[in-house]
């Protein structure tokens, strides 16, 4: 019983040691958001709480090098977040770039194969912007953090809020092509067959199903379709 007590006794002085000592190492790295954590950050914070863990109920072993670790990660990290201040290529190099996903409506195959995302991650993140259409968008960019951030097209904004017009009908992306594959099941419910559709695709010099990565119609029933090469813009091209 008594050596219970002592245990205990040790796990709460170790837990208040390492409580205080995250506390400090918190103050001292920032107040970033979590939203805006990249991977890289979000990493150090469980490998952090991890050795804080470790340092509280690992009773085995001697409390001072789980100490000189947590001391290691936070240190190294702060200097690391103080040189990414000054240096982009750092900068790139840790949290990697935002990259366009969409641009005019258009998914860009090789950024959304590079940033590992699926179609179907981009698409439900442009749903919960209220965005069904990709029409809708002029920029679509991914950000180092994982969120889209997106530019809808003047033009529609305009008529949207000017004319306070309500759209009509709108639906989730119409996917008739995924990965060259056709999705049979989506051709009845919008009322086509497999004929419109190769006809619509000869139309825009696609001889076959498999050259396109993602076709679907959209809120004017117009077929839209994505290649798995797109042309690679920049960031800095946005503001031309």
């Amino acid at each position: 019983m008594v050596i219970k007590l002592n245990e205990a006794l040790v796990v709460l002085v170790r837990g208040l040691i390492a409580f205080f000592t995250l506390l400090i190492f918190t103050r001292f790295l920032g107040k970033e958001q979590i939203a805006q954590l990249t991977f890289f950050d979000y990493i150090v914070g469980i490998t952090i709480g991890s050795i804080a863990s470790s340092l509280t109920v690992d009773l085995a072993s001697s409390a001072w090098p789980h100490f000189v670790g947590l001391f290691t990660w936070a240190a190294f990290s702060a200097i690391l977040q103080l040189i990414t201040l000054h240096s982009k290529k750092l900068t790139k190099f840790v949290n990697d770039k935002a990259s366009i996903i969409i641009h005019d409506g258009v998914i860009l195959g090789d950024n959304l194969k590079k940033s590992k995302f699926t179609l179907v991650d981009i698409l439900g993140l442009l749903r919960l912007k209220d965005i069904f259409d990709l029409n809708q968008v002029k920029f679509a960019i991914l950000e180092t953090n994982g969120q889209l951030s997106v530019l809808t097209k003047d033009e529609f904004s305009n008529i949207v809020y000017s004319m306070d017009i309500k759209l009509k009908n709108q639906d989730v992306n119409n996917e008739l092509i995924f990965n060259g594959m056709i999705i049979e099941d989506n051709l009845p419910k919008y009322k086509i067959d497999r004929k419109w559709l190769l006809k619509e695709l000869n139309k825009q010099g696609f001889e076959s199903p498999l050259e396109v990565f993602y076709a679907y119609l959209d809120s004017s029933k117009k077929l839209k379709v994505d290649t798995y090469k797109n042309k690679i813009i920049n960031i800095k091209d946005i503001y031309k």
